[in-house]
Formats: C-alpha cells, structure tokens, sequence
C-alpha cells in the first residue's frame, strides 16, 4: 500500500492544504516466482473521498481504523485532507472549503494519481462532522458520486450561520426536482448523542422517498471503535463496476 502525504497550495482556500492518498500497490504478498514484478497498472482506481470529525484531521481515518488495510484489499483509493473545523462548507473569506471539496480536490487528485474521474467510481463518507459533510455533497452535486455513507452525522445544520448547507432542505429540493441521488448508507450507535436527531433525519428520507440504507448499531457511542466497524461495512456494501470490483487482494 503507498500512502502519500502532499501539501499543495489551494486556489480555493488560497493557502496550503494538506491531504494523504492512499493507493493500493504492489506489496509483498505479491511476489511469485513465476511473475515479473512491476507497478505498472492495469486500469485506474476508485476513490472514497473520506472526511474526518470536528476536532480531528486528516490523519485520524488512517490512524484510528483499518482502512488502510481495507483500501488494499479492497483495491480503491482513499483520500483524506484538512478541513480543520470548517464544516466542509464555504465559511467567508478564504475558507471555501465546500468549493475545494466538491471541484478543487477532486481535479488535484485525478491529475496527479492514478484515480478515476468516472462518478460511478467516486464514493464519498465521513463521520460526525464529516458525515453532515458527506450529506451536504452528495445532495448538493449527487450527479458526481455513485454512494455516499454517513457515519454518526451532524444532521441538521446551525439555521443561525447562513454559511451552513442544511441536507435536509438540500434533500427535499432534489426530490421535489426529480433528481437521481448516489446510493446512500447512513449508520449511527444507540448510544451516540446524536442518534435521536440522525433518528428523525432517516425517518424523514423514508418519507419524502429516498431509499437510503439505516444501519443502527446497539451499544456504541460517537467513538472510533464504532467507525472502525462501519468502514469495513460500507467498503463492503459499496456498489462497484470499476476493473477491481471482483478482484479483491489479500495482504
């Protein structure tokens, strides 16, 4: 697995930002005595765009839960950045994060890694923070994602900060619209603080139609431990039609 850390200046922040790609790639494992061993690829990689919490960074995917393991076996890209606390929105000034999520980051990457532009090879989710986020792109620009999974997300956004995106106003203008949304999963612990309010948000997705996957899970808290288990969940449920999508990879 190749796990490379950049730090690029941004156009849309107007200052550096750093981000890790992590890429699956030849390990170990890999060495046949009957196989010339190479890097060379054979076809370009999905990619989970993967957002972390208020008060982390991102490093804590990769430091907290398997996924790195998980990318590799799995054969997808995964990529990470710092949104410091920004919600993932554009907060004024310099901190256009939604426009650097949702246009900046993706060309950055796509130009520079061997990863695919197709939206049915583009995946986004996150947790708590990140999971509002993942709710606010994936219903905001649905037409460049294939799924998206919401982890213990912060549903319903500051009404009091114009500069926050609300997903459940945004859900109800692309039903109203017609519009095809990214298949969704959506999970959260019984114990979570947020579980009532993400609760009501589900129930409000069945009713307006929107068929997306609810996934509680009893006992857990808004801890690691639990996005540990949801990872591997939604890894696994993702639909895929890219080259890898039948050939997992042991390490």
């Amino acid at each position: 697995m190749a796990r490379i850390e950049a730090n690029f200046y941004s156009y849309s922040l107007e200052h550096g930002v750093d981000i890790e790609v992590t890429i699956p790639s030849f390990s170990s494992c890999d060495h046949k005595p009957d196989k010339k061993p190479t890097h060379e690829l054979p076809a370009l990689f999905p990619v989970l765009y993967l957002l972390h919490g208020h008060g982390n960074d991102y490093q804590c995917w990769t430091r907290y839960t398997s996924v790195e393991r998980l990318a590799e076996e799995q054969r997808i890209a995964i990529v990470t950045f710092n949104s410091l606390n920004k919600a993932y929105n554009n907060r004024g000034g310099d901190d256009r994060y939604y426009d650097f999520l949702n246009e900046e980051l993706p060309s950055f990457v796509t130009s520079m890694f061997p990863i695919s532009k197709r939206p049915e090879d583009t995946y986004i989710a996150g947790l708590s923070m990140g999971g509002y986020g993942t709710l606010v792109h994936a219903l905001t620009s649905p037409e460049k994602y294939c799924a998206f999974g919401a982890m213990s997300p912060g549903v319903f956004s500051d009404r009091r900060d114009p500069s926050f995106i609300d997903p459940a106003e945004e859900l109800k203008a692309r039903i109203a619209e017609g519009t095809k949304l990214p298949k969704g999963y959506i999970c959260c612990g019984t114990n979570d603080f947020l579980y009532d309010r993400v609760v009501r948000f589900v129930e409000m997705c069945h009713e307006l139609g929107a068929d997306f996957v609810w996934h509680p899970v009893e006992g857990y808290e808004h801890e690691w431990r639990y996005w540990d288990v949801e990872i591997a969940n939604f890894l696994k449920w993702i639909p895929r039609t890219d080259y890898y999508a039948d050939k997992p990879h042991k390490i």
